[in-house]
């Protein structure tokens, strides 16, 4: 699953082995301007490792990121194989369930 099959939310997950945290940087100023890229997150997994997650609503907006700004950062193999420790591990994902947004309360909790 995952790959093209139902309709419905679609994601990428991506393991990235990077030299630079910069990369992550310019793939967030990259998607801001994509109306079909909605959470976004970048996370830290050790000092060098790191993980994008990424939701669209459909196939179609999946595909608009991929032949968009998004994709143009992966498709720059001259800059990848700079900044890469290794080739990044695109996962494509249904979502199933999600939570999008955070509760006010705990939020508050927690400042």
């Amino acid at each position: 699953m995952g790959e093209q099959g139902e309709e419905g939310r679609k994601a990428f997950y991506i393991h990235i082995e990077a030299l630079l945290l910069q990369m992550l940087c310019d793939i967030r100023a990259c998607v801001e301007s994509e109306p079909a890229t909605g959470p976004w997150f970048a996370v830290r997994l050790a000092l060098s490792t790191f993980a994008i997650f990424e939701a669209f609503p459909d196939l179609a907006g999946r595909q608009a990121h991929v032949v968009g700004g998004g994709g143009d950062m992966f498709r720059d193999l001259e800059r990848m194989n700079a900044i890469l420790a290794y080739p990044a591990q695109v996962h494509r994902a249904d979502v199933l369930l999600s939570k999008d947004s955070f509760s006010h309360r705990g939020l508050a909790a927690n400042l």
